[in-house]
């Protein structure tokens, strides 16, 4: 009998139908994955584009450079590019980026970004790569280095294979490696519930166990990154809702009315500081080992 734990199809079919999956659970909260920035796109580009955004760029970016990437002369997909937070400083080192943003506030600001460049180019694509046909585009195999970071493209093993095809060299993915944190959330869940809530399972252990199986070539990093951030009592009282809802717990009068007696009680000022983060992984996928694995077993 197979050992489940070797068995491609079972990790495959478990990733597709885990409702705890971060887009799945962003679905079942009547929240769109392609447009959850639209209210948030300013404060988006100034956390990217600030020292702290650069510098976190910049340390990926160098972990990149270090396991062979080159971005001088190459030609990138970036996709779920938000307001250009690596595919500007992709362009700054000399590469052709392609940077695909279905969010159009994000894509205002992108090309606001790109303005100013006088080394690279960047071509802006507003629409979700989910809905993109690459052969029709002519992205099979395209482009040298394929970039996804933290975007909700990646929902199962298909839409790996997708993003995937469009590489020749290298393929960078990263995503979540446990629970998302909100401080604020975090606080006020004990309030909500008296029961524990479940995790659930890590989309980036999916990934890795089934590049593993695939016999693929890659590198990971993991990292817990947090960043701060001040809104306004109206604004965190909405983010908490949003947080709530990702629970699966309701967003009703009851819970709506919990939440702004806690917001009044706990906070004197009109502004709140929000600390978010969470472990993410970030792997590295070396495409042309894998075709010259291929060839070689052929």
């Amino acid at each position: 009998m197979k050992n489940e734990f070797f068995d491609e199809y079972i990790w495959e079919k478990a990733w597709k139908e885990d409702m705890t999956a971060g887009v799945n659970k962003m679905k079942r909260a009547g929240i769109d994955p392609a447009h959850s920035f639209d209210q948030k796109a300013n404060k988006f580009n100034e956390q990217s584009f600030n020292e702290e955004g650069r510098q976190r760029t910049k340390r990926i970016m160098n972990w990149l450079e270090g396991q062979g990437v080159t971005f001088k002369d190459a030609s990138i997909l970036d996709i779920g590019a938000a307001s250009g937070v690596f595919s500007v400083p992709f362009a700054e080192r000399g590469a052709r980026v392609t940077s695909v943003e279905p969010c159009l506030p994000l894509v205002e600001l992108l090309k606001g970004n790109i303005a100013g460049l006088t080394n690279g180019n960047v071509e802006v694509v507003p629409e979700p790569f989910e809905d993109i046909d690459v052969l029709a585009k002519g992205w099979q195999n395209a482009f040298d280095f394929v970039f996804v970071s933290m975007c909700p493209a990646i929902v199962d093993w298909e839409s790996v294979e997708k993003v995937l095809s469009c590489a020749r060299q290298f393929c960078y993915i990263s995503l979540p490696a446990g629970p998302r944190e909100q401080s604020l959330v975090n606080e006020i869940l004990p309030l909500i519930t008296d029961k524990p809530l479940k995790t659930g399972y890590s989309e980036m252990a999916y990934l890795l166990h089934l590049l593993y199986l695939k016999g693929y070539s890659y590198g990971s990093l993991m990292t817990r990154e947090t960043k701060s951030s001040e809104v306004t009592k109206e604004t965190a009282l909405e983010e908490v809702m949003s947080g709530l809802r990702k629970y699966n717990l309701p967003d009703d009068e009851r819970n709506r009315e919990i939440v702004v007696d806690y917001l009044e009680k706990m906070y004197s000022s009109d502004k709140i500081v929000i600390q978010q983060g969470g472990r993410f992984g970030k792997v590295l996928i070396q495409l042309q080992n894998q075709n010259m694995y291929t060839r070689d077993n052929l």
